[in-house]
C-alpha cells in the first residue's frame, strides 16, 4: 500500500510542479476566479466551448499541490469531453475526494483514470477544498459566473 502512496504522492508532484495547461486562453473565453480563503488558494480557469464540447480549458493561479495537481489534471480529463461528461466527472471526483466513492459509480476510480490519485485527499478534510477548488471553479466558468470566491463545499 505505501508503494501505490508513494506513485499517487509523485503523480501529484509532478502536475505541481510542471502543470499541464496553465496558460491563459485566447480573448472570448468563458473565465472564472475562484479563491480559498482557508488555506489563500486561488485559480481562474479558462474555457472554450464549441457545441457543448470542451474545445480547451486551461488554468492559472497560485495554490499548494494538491490545488495545482487538482487543476493541471482536470483540465487534461476535461479536453474533449461534452457538458455531461465533465459534470459527470465533477460528481465522481467530488464523491471520491469526500466519501470514497460508491454511490455515483460501482468503482468511480475506474471512470476517474488517473484522478484517483486524489483518493486519499479525503482523510485530510482541509484539503478536501484545495483539490475540489478547481472543479467547482470550472463549473463556474460553465454556468458564466466570475465572481470570486467559488464555493468549495
Amino acid at each position: 500500500m505505501s508503494d501505490l502512496r508513494d506513485l499517487y504522492q509523485e503523480v501529484i508532484l509532478d502536475h505541481s510542479r510542471k502543470p499541464r495547461n496553465f496558460r491563459v486562453l485566447q480573448p472570448g473565453a468563458r473565465c472564472a476566479s475562484g479563491h480559498n480563503p482557508l488555506c489563500g488558494d486561488r485559480v481562474s480557469i479558462f474555457l472554450d466551448l464549441q457545441g457543448g464540447v470542451i474545445r480547451e480549458v486551461s488554468f492559472q493561479g497560485n495554490g499548494c499541490a494538491i490545488s495545482t495537481a487538482s487543476a493541471s489534471m482536470m483540465t487534461e480529463a476535461l479536453k474533449g469531453k461534452t457538458l455531461e461528461e465533465a459534470d459527470r466527472l465533477f460528481g465522481l471526483f467530488h464523491e471520491l475526494v469526500t466519501a470514497g466513492g460508491g454511490k455515483a459509480s460501482p468503482d468511480p476510480k475506474a471512470t476517474l483514470g488517473k484522478l484517483a490519485v486524489f483518493e486519499g485527499v479525503r482523510e485530510f478534510p482541509v484539503r478536501v477544498k484545495c483539490a475540489t477548488l478547481p472543479w467547482h471553479t470550472f463549473r463556474a466558468a460553465v454556468e458564466g459566473r466570475t465572481s470570486d470566491p467559488v464555493r468549495t463545499e
